[in-house]
């Protein structure tokens, strides 16, 4: 406990009240929004990076277990970006502890920075050599933040050439009421087709006509613009 009280004191000297604000409105924090209650204090990823670093080697899974349960946002990151340092470093006994417990403490996993910034390098790659029937099942979860983790982990597969889980994933969630999960979803698409053009467009042009709009905007951000226009007008 008193490496965690060092930890977060380290991570409480680099608050800003005014940053605090700002993030508050920004990770909408207001009642009915999806980060409702959510405190921040007011700091940037690259300086939480900096505290990670200085810790990772030292801090147990008991300290990032407490951090992962903490009302403030920054705590609950700096967890993870921990996490992330060590899974990089462990062996393959580790890395299934690290991705054990990353889901025992799911709960505190709850917005999308928190999603995007952990998701791919550990469960991505934990699952990327294994079978991956969890993400099918989680991509159906009541839970916003476990649905996103299942289609943003699969950024690590994309990265490493493989492309179908993520077209099967994005299958799923076509439907998917969330804006959230449209703007994930769509950015993973657009990650294909970032190193592959013809299997994105293959999938797109079979259903992109159901596609959230959203959706379908940030997949074809990077298309040519003629093509891009012409998805979005329905032409092809």
């Amino acid at each position: 406990m008193i490496l965690l009280k060092k930890i977060r004191n380290d991570l409480h000297k680099l608050a800003d009240s005014d940053k605090a604000q700002t993030l508050q409105r920004f990770f909408k924090t207001g009642p009915g929004q999806y980060g409702y209650g959510d405190k921040f204090l007011g700091i940037t990823v690259p300086m939480q990076r900096v505290v990670a670093k200085n810790y990772y080697k030292l801090a147990q899974l008991s300290d990032l277990r407490v951090l992962l349960t903490s009302k403030l946002h920054e705590e609950r990151l700096l967890a993870l970006l921990i996490l992330v340092l060590q899974y990089k470093k462990a062996d393959l006994s580790q890395q299934k502890r690290i991705y054990s417990f990353y889901f025992a403490n799911v709960a505190g996993i709850n917005n999308w920075d928190l999603v995007d910034l952990s998701a791919p390098k550990i469960v991505g790659q934990y699952l990327f050599d294994k079978e991956k029937d969890f993400l099918h099942k989680l991509v159906k979860s009541k839970n916003l933040w476990q649905r996103r983790i299942a289609i943003v982990a699969t950024h690590y597969f994309i990265q490493n050439g493989f492309y179908q889980e993520t077209l099967n994933l994005a299958e799923k969630l076509l439907n998917d009421k969330e804006d959230l999960l449209h703007k994930a979803t769509g950015w993973m698409l657009r990650e294909v087709g970032k190193r592959d053009f013809g299997v994105l467009d293959g999938f797109l042009s079979n259903g992109y006509q159901i596609m959230p709009r959203t959706m379908l905007r940030y997949a074809i951000e990077r298309f040519p613009e003629k093509l891009r226009l012409a998805y979005l007008r329905g032409e092809i």
